[in-house]
């Protein structure tokens, strides 16, 4: 079944009005009609059933026959703190995050971060991962859409740790533990994971997130690539924390 995105704005009751370049994409590429049935959702975690009513030159309608609450209940909302990695690997890191429910990417620059852009580069990048989020969370099912941060230097992300009920840092320093030992008995509440550049983090960033209450942690004996890392360290989490 045909699923598409829709702002909450546009959910009218029982109708739901669609233009733009969702319209385009449901009349000129799917292919759809009227009477076909498709899924709408609007970002928020509600999903609509319904079919195609009315159909002009650049919009169209969608009465709604049934509106669905989430999918599964989690027992954390995660940040994944994400230092960019050269080429395209944020691209698949967003795709992947989103995939694997994360709730919130905030990417990073750090002191061995690679690529180095200005402010209209970092913009455009947002902007893109932003339409990455979207189109996976249209793809993999998911009812809301993470929220992808604007581009900051990583010691800035670390002023918000008191956000979280959970703050670990994965780094190869040697006074680290297993991340099956920083979760034990951790009940579920607010993550933050950070993910380190190639090279990983420096000492100076390590202590600099100590301070400021993230503990670090081991994901395994064998050192991992960055886009590897996030996606290993969230598979984790995902797996411990959604029913």
């Amino acid at each position: 079944m045909s699923r598409f995105f829709v702002p909450k704005q546009a959910v009218k009751g029982n109708r739901i009005l669609i233009s733009g370049s969702e319209a385009h994409h449901i009349l000129d590429v799917m292919r759809l009609k009227v009477l076909d049935k498709v899924v709408a959702f609007d970002g928020t975690g509600k999903e609509y059933v319904g079919f195609i009513k009315d159909v002009k030159r650049k919009s169209l309608v969608v009465e709604v026959v049934e509106t669905r609450s989430p999918l599964s209940k989690t027992a954390s909302r995660i940040t994944l703190i994400q230092a960019i990695p050269k080429k395209d690997k944020m691209d698949y890191i967003v795709e992947k995050a989103t995939e694997l429910g994360v709730d919130t990417v905030l990417p990073v620059m750090t002191k061995r971060t690679i690529v180095r852009w200005d402010e209209r580069k970092s913009i455009s990048n947002v902007s893109r991962w932003k339409r990455i989020a979207l189109e996976a969370s249209k793809q993999c099912g998911r009812r809301d859409i993470p929220r992808i941060g604007d581009v900051k230097d990583f010691e800035e992300a670390l002023k918000n740790s008191s956000e979280y009920d959970l703050a670990i840092i994965a780094a190869l320093t040697e006074e680290r533990s297993g991340l099956k030992d920083a979760l034990k008995g951790f009940g579920g509440g607010k993550i933050a994971i950070a993910i380190g550049p190639e090279g990983d983090f420096t000492p100076g960033e390590v202590g600099s997130a100590i301070e400021n209450n993230f503990k670090p942690v081991s994901l395994g004996s064998r050192v991992l690539k960055s886009d590897t890392a996030a996606v290993a360290a969230l598979s984790i989490l995902n797996y411990e924390f959604t029913e």
